[in-house]
């Protein structure tokens, strides 16, 4: 059987993207950042507070880290919800004791619910990132544009009005996102989304209501990825860390400023078995000059003077 003419004819195909959202380029022909005191890496820690609903649904698919057994999957949920009264505040005390300020992608049920987590991570001084309402409630494509829209500023306003922050990062659960999440998230005032895994540094993203970049947060360098996921040990874990941030600082002395990112889930690394790992695998990191810790609005507003 042979195939029609028109078989390969495709309208956008061209060299680099196949969409308008952002200019395609090679990272080693950009502009070279130098991060605040001539540091070489600037590190982004990115505790994730998530609420995983009991009666999670099914459909478009369910997050990961979500229910896995019949209702009532109790197993759990109550682990996930170990994270947010226990094993949060270890992760708090190792970030404390090493000096690392971080920035914490919040789901706007936990600021419903754990509104003391909102007071903790101001005190320290640390950046919200809106995480959307819950982990059951995702974006993808097919979802109703109202009901896009309603979730996205639920999420934002109530992180918000809570925090008194002024909120300029998002992070969709599961980073799952529909073709309109972009330019909702751009008019609720949204500066940078963290679901994209396509580079190591910022880049611009087009959206309907301007400009807005893409982070480089990691899914990689992830505790719920690494030991979950590929069910790799704790000290498999602090090997890659290790890892990505010796090669990004030989890196960043020949190209410039690079970012490294680590996600933590504090219901994975906040356990006692595997606090530990995460203490090893930060000091590492913050124990070498030329590492500056700040969060994901001071370091896009570094790289964006730059640019």
């Amino acid at each position: 059987m042979s195939l029609p003419d028109d078989y390969l004819q495709y309208p956008k195909r061209r060299h680099g993207m196949d969409h308008d959202r952002y200019q395609w380029s090679m990272l080693h022909e950009r502009k070279p950042v130098t991060w605040p005191g001539g540091a070489r890496i600037a590190l982004w820690v990115v505790p994730a507070l998530e609420f995983f609903p009991l009666d999670q649904p099914a459909k478009p698919f369910k997050a990961p880290g979500g229910m896995v057994t019949p209702y009532p999957d109790l197993r759990h949920y109550t682990l996930r919800d170990y994270g947010n009264r226990v094993g949060i505040f270890r992760v708090m005390k190792v970030l404390d004791g090493l000096g690392i300020r971080a920035s914490v992608a919040v789901n706007a049920a936990i600021v419903e619910r754990y509104p003391f987590l909102i007071e903790q991570v101001n005190e320290r001084g640390w950046e919200l990132i809106a995480g959307g309402v819950d982990m059951g409630k995702l974006h993808y494509g097919g979802l109703a544009i109202g009901e896009e829209t309603a979730q996205v500023r639920h999420a934002v306003t109530t992180l918000r009005q809570a925090s008194g922050q002024e909120v300029v990062g998002w992070l969709s659960p599961a980073r799952s996102e529909s073709e309109n999440t972009l330019d909702l998230i751009a008019a609720e005032g949204i500066q940078y989304v963290c679901d994209w895994n396509n580079d190591d540094m910022p880049y611009a993203l087009n959206t309907t209501h301007g400009t807005i970049y893409s982070m480089p947060h990691s899914h990689e360098i992830d505790d719920q990825t690494i030991m979950l996921n590929y069910h790799h040990s704790e000290q498999s874990f602090v090997d890659q860390v290790k890892d990505q941030f010796d090669f990004l600082y030989r890196e960043a002395a020949e190209a410039g400023g690079r970012i490294m990112a680590i996600t933590i889930h504090p219901w994975m690394s906040g356990q006692p078995h595997r606090i530990k790992a995460l203490e090893s695998a930060l000091a590492y990191v913050a124990g070498h000059d030329g590492v500056w810790s700040a969060t994901g609005a001071e370091i896009l507003a570094s790289f964006k003077e730059q640019q």
